[in-house]
């Protein structure tokens, strides 16, 4: 790959599986994984201002807002795992965000290689996201559908009573899907505009959908 090519953004609904996803191309590819969700559940555990003010957003389900998502995401690209490149998950969510992203990249002499649209129905993402559970002691996931704990509600790991997160209950999700199309989804006539965008089918098996991304990254 090239230095200029080390930059991917994995875009899709949530639930789409851009985080799993991105962590196997993340170990193949040795790129840093940067989730906007990860930094956003960070700064809401250290309880840093940007975190409680990006809480209120996340527990109904709405997006955060640019200047707080973007002061998160510049901070992070900025540690030293990130100087090989990064597979960019969950950001940029809108086109100012994607401009600012191409901006801060520039400064830095570095671009986008490409842009990965893991497509999938909303009906089958309101049925995977509405099925995940997670452990609040070790932050294990499991997903009732597709990866279920070996007692019902307890953690394998510690066994635990798992909970739901408010912005994976039905209502929620259904919610953020709605915020999705009307906010996100542009995104990916912007990329198209910039020749970047290549889509891939999600509700292939995730080994599938592993091989294609790993054809589309090998070949930039």
């Amino acid at each position: 790959m090239s230095d200029a090519s080390k930059y991917i953004i994995l875009l899709g609904a949530p639930g789409a599986g851009k985080g799993t996803q991105a962590e196997i191309l993340r170990e193949r590819f040795g790129l840093a994984h940067v989730s906007s969700g990860d930094l956003f559940r960070e700064n809401v555990a250290k309880q840093t201002p940007l975190g409680l003010l990006a809480k209120t957003y996340m527990d109904k389900g709405e997006l955060v807002p640019d200047d707080v998502t973007i002061k998160m995401v510049m901070e992070r690209i900025a540690r030293d795992d990130c100087a090989r490149g990064v597979i960019f998950d969950g950001f940029p969510r809108t086109e100012a965000q994607a401009r600012a992203l191409d901006a801060a990249l520039a400064q830095a002499n570095k671009k986008i290689g490409a842009v990965i649209y893991i497509r999938v129905p909303d009906a089958v993402l309101v049925e995977r996201l509405s099925a995940r559970w997670s452990c609040p002691t070790c932050g294990a996931v499991y997903n009732q559908l597709t990866s279920p704990p070996r007692v019902a509600g307890k953690c394998d790991k510690d066994g635990s009573a798992l909970t739901q997160r408010d912005d994976d209950k039905p209502a929620t999700v259904r919610r953020r899907l709605e915020v999705y199309h009307q906010q996100t989804a542009p995104l990916i006539a912007y990329y198209q505009r910039a020749g970047l965008l290549r889509e891939v089918n999600g509700e292939q098996p995730i080994e599938q959908v592993t091989l294609a991304l790993t054809h589309i990254t090998q070949a930039l």
